[in-house]
């Protein structure tokens, strides 16, 4: 199972990013030579050149600069591919979260973090970026939980593709499958333990900048989500305690005025959710942003984003089968947009659901009659004709 793509890209050009890359092949042609020596009266593939051997970790005799040069080495062709691929895969978006200076420094803390958690549990050398690309695909974890990753995968002969969020791949695939229970079927030599604990301080780091606000939330991270099911945690012990906002002894004195109803303020949870679904619109992730949508329709089901975003979600909950709550985001776009220049595609749009999978024919027939007057394009036109043939039957 390898990832192929995610859902969003950065938004700047990820310049510290592709610096590490290119500094990790330089340095890997530079030491990579793999040669035989006789260790014991056992023939050995050293895959260093001898020069470099001293900038691996060695736990048993560390020196304080082998918990970053040891990030830098590698023992093959496909070990330093696969560094730099997951490094390329999961960095770009981090580096971009983070800033060029911010994310070296937390790229290097990786590195020392991961080799401190080998050198803790193992006295055996180790090499490579793994740790510290670990601590990368954390922060990604933490940064975009909800993005959506596509993976390639094969079985046999069979292979195919599917799309699954950031959190569930990162979390049960990179991190459990491939190093809590993969190793109990491994003879391999591969530092598990330092894999882990550069995920373990990709997390924790992130989460913590976070939380003290270093890193500005687009709403959209796992530290929003943490706060997100906090507050409903609160409101769910609240109502379930048996809170009666009519008890005598609760009443306070107040002079209150009603507000008309177009004057209302919005709910925090109303204001929050729009929050998210406009960083998620940002950052190019419109799955996530339509399904944030589909949850503020069960708060609010006439709440309406700006013009372009709302059509975008539409089309996006649409595209992804979502027909009830499709329909209301383009009921909600005709309402609030009427001067829309090309309305008469949304009201053929909204036709089609009503009249091949909602079944509300009535309805059905009036916006396809009133798009029918506008419609100029010959197939839209034939489509209107079709569909509107369809309720007659």
């Amino acid at each position: 199972m390898i990832p192929i793509r995610t859902s969003i890209s950065p938004r700047h050009t990820p310049y510290a990013n592709y610096l590490l890359i290119a500094a990790n092949v330089f340095i890997f042609l530079l030491t990579f030579w793999p040669h035989e020596v006789f260790i014991y009266g056992q023939r050995l593939v050293e895959p260093l050149r001898p020069a470099a051997q001293q900038f691996m970790l060695t736990p048993d005799r560390p020196y304080i600069w082998q918990f970053v040069t040891y990030a830098f080495l590698h023992g093959g062709w496909m070990h330093i591919i696969g560094n730099m691929y997951f490094l390329f895969m999961f960095g770009n978006n981090v580096n971009d979260r983070l800033g060029n200076v911010g994310y070296l420094c937390f790229y290097f803390a990786g590195a020392v973090f991961s080799g401190i958690g080998h050198s803790l549990l193992h006295t055996s050398p180790v090499l490579g970026a793994s740790g510290a690309v670990a601590a990368v695909t954390g922060a990604y974890l933490v940064l975009f939980p909800n993005t959506l990753i596509t993976v390639f995968f094969m079985f046999f002969y069979f292979w195919d593709t599917f799309e699954i969020r950031a959190l569930y791949f990162i979390a049960f695939k990179l991190i459990v499958w491939d190093n809590i229970f993969e190793p109990k079927f491994s003879s391999q030599a591969i530092a598990y333990d330092a894999h882990l604990a550069g995920y373990f301080f990709g997390i924790l780091a992130i989460l913590a900048l976070l939380g003290v606000r270093l890193i500005d939330s687009g709403g959209v991270d796992m530290w929003s989500m943490i706060r997100q099911w906090n507050r409903r945690r609160v409101f769910k012990d609240a109502v379930s305690d048996g809170y009666d906002p009519f008890s005598p002894r609760l009443r306070k004195p107040v002079n209150a005025q009603v507000k008309p109803a177009n004057e209302a303020e919005e709910s925090p949870e109303i204001d929050y959710y729009r929050e998210q679904i406009s960083s998620s619109i940002a950052y190019k992730n419109i799955a996530q942003a339509a399904e944030l949508y589909e949850e503020l329709l069960e708060v609010d089901p006439k709440q309406t984003l700006g013009r372009q975003q709302q059509l975008d979600v539409a089309n996006q909950l649409m595209s992804a089968g979502r027909w009830n709550p499709a329909a209301q985001a383009y009921e909600n776009f005709i309402t609030n947009y009427p001067g829309y220049e090309y309305i008469e595609q949304v009201q053929l749009m909204l036709g089609l659901l009503y009249t091949r999978y909602i079944r509300k024919a009535d309805r059905a027939k009036e916006l396809l009659q009133t798009a029918q007057q506008k419609l100029s394009q010959p197939d839209q036109i034939r489509m209107c004709k079709d569909l509107l043939t369809e309720l007659v039957r």
